[in-house]
């Protein structure tokens, strides 16, 4: 009777064996949310390292831009920008002018450019006006006692401007702005002008991104030119 008895008991303690032993070829649960967490940094770093060379974000949607809410809220973070400058006296005025993309549209003139006409003012005009912003946030440092509210709006606008060159990009608008060798010489000069203060720099920011950028991406999204 003992001897059946010690039977049993030899055979459950196989049985743990068993399980043990299966348990200990998988990778515990824990261990995996840590890669997986991992991973995600990674990325995560990956991305901030290409954005501000203005390369297309890792793990983003290609045509991210063709989304009206990500357009809006650049939108949005520029007028707030203009908003907080109006009527500002004090270290709101530059040392020197700068040179900003006209922001005037002819809505007859333009419907009726080709899409890649269309591109090279975008461009060419978001350049330039990523230019104006850093030689803007460059003059502001340079004050005494710079506006810690006014550097912000203007780092604000600086990153803006990175991001919107990286999902133009994406969109293809590069390609769109090299000129054909046929069409070189047609090509018209960019309009420019100067401003003398921070709240006209913003205005034009706020102008270019509700006009001439809004306009560009709507057709080309519609039109697939990607």
């Amino acid at each position: 009777m003992k001897a059946k008895e010690a039977e049993p008991e030899r055979s459950q303690g196989s049985g743990r064996e068993d399980s043990r032993g299966q348990s200990s070829g998988m990778v515990p649960a824990s261990h995996s949310a840590q890669l997986s967490l991992l991973e995600c940094l990674l990325l995560l770093l990956l991305s901030l390292l290409l954005l501000p060379l203005g390369l297309p974000v890792l793990g983003a949607p290609p045509h991210l831009i063709c989304d009206s809410r990500v357009l809006e809220r650049y939108i949005l973070e520029a007028r707030e920008a203009e908003n907080a400058t109006l009527g500002c006296a004090e270290g709101c005025s530059f040392s020197e002018n700068i040179t900003v993309p006209d922001t005037k549209v002819n809505f007859y003139a333009w419907k009726r450019m080709e899409v890649q006409q269309q591109a090279v003012e975008v461009w060419q005009g978001l350049a330039l006006l990523s230019e104006a912003i850093l030689q803007g946030q460059a003059l502001l440092a340079n004050l005494s006692q710079p506006s810690e509210a006014l550097q912000l709006h203007v780092d604000k606008a600086v990153s803006g401007l990175r991001s919107l060159t990286s999902l133009l990009r994406a969109l293809g608008a590069q390609k769109g702005a090299v000129p054909l060798p046929n069409a070189a010489s047609s090509a018209a000069p960019l309009r420019t002008f100067t401003v003398d203060t921070l709240c006209k720099l913003f205005r034009i920011y706020s102008n270019f991104l509700r006009g001439k950028l809004t306009l560009y991406t709507g057709e080309a999204c519609r039109r697939g030119d990607r």
